[in-house]
């Protein structure tokens, strides 16, 4: 369940814009092409202060589209083809965060009480099939001179994991692509909303952060991560700033609602 959420969270990772906060819209609208081997989607990113819209299309035309309002704290997932939408609250996270760790703390106890072999079977085993609910590890981030990325010169880093390059970023200082940090606030919520039962997905989700925190200075517009045969490349293309009308994060009309895989597990574990 929660695999499917992580790429929808790592898709909304980059957010720019090219012109100074004088003479600027109300919104932010960018660009970004993501390839994963032969896989290449557009993806189109759309936020003001609260809000935030990724339309994500593949090279057949299939969309799917996520709004994220950050007063409310809810996140709806829609799917234009089938003309159905999820939506998925912060109770929603909450209460299976709870839930997974009530979970992982009766399986500690049970461990607790097996002969030392057969708890170290059982603990790689249940790495095995829980893996994708914890958080991986942060890379490490070493400079390693600058590269160019559309019209953007940017200071490039290496991501390593222990001594093994696992991903890569090109960034430029947010005051190159003319926003400040407060301009990224949503992203941080958005960030945080995922933060307790997705902490994975929550690290995907790039903005501009100081040093300390997110490992290398200044904004990515470019991201690879898991560096080799399966690497996942996102680049921003178009970035400026827009008018954005209220009705850009409304849900389209005539969507049917279904029911969310999290609120669902939520009430059955209830």
């Amino acid at each position: 369940m929660t695999s499917k959420l992580i790429p929808v969270a790592a898709a909304v990772v980059l957010v720019c814009g090219i012109v100074s906060r004088a003479s600027a819209a109300d919104g932010i609208q960018l660009t970004q092409t993501r390839t994963s081997g032969t896989t290449v989607q557009t993806v189109q990113i759309q936020l003001d202060n609260t809000h935030m819209r990724t339309e994500i299309k593949d090279a057949s035309g299939k969309s799917q589209i996520v709004l994220f309002d950050g007063t409310n704290q809810v996140l709806d997932i829609i799917d234009m083809e089938k003309k159905t939408y999820s939506e998925m609250t912060k109770a929603d996270l909450d209460r299976m965060a709870g839930q997974m760790q009530g979970m992982m703390a009766t399986m500690q106890q049970q461990l607790a009480n097996m002969p030392p072999a057969q708890r170290a079977q059982m603990e790689a085993m249940m790495s095995g099939r829980m893996g994708g609910a914890a958080a991986p590890a942060k890379p490490v981030y070493k400079r390693n001179g600058t590269d160019k990325v559309g019209r953007w010169t940017c200071d490039k880093y290496d991501g390593y994991t222990d001594t093994e390059k696992t991903s890569e970023v090109c960034t430029v200082a947010p005051s190159a692509l003319g926003f400040g940090t407060t301009d990224l606030d949503v992203t941080r919520q958005l960030a945080e909303f995922y933060s307790k039962l997705l902490p994975q997905a929550a690290d995907q989700i790039t903005s501009v952060g100081r040093l300390e925190e997110q490992g290398f200075s200044g904004f990515p517009v470019r991201r690879i991560s898991a560096i080799g045969p399966r690497q996942t490349t996102t680049e921003v293309t178009q970035a400026g700033r827009v008018a954005l009308a209220a009705s850009v994060f409304a849900l389209p009309p005539g969507l049917t609602k279904q029911e969310s895989p999290l609120a669902a597990a939520g009430r059955r574990g209830r």
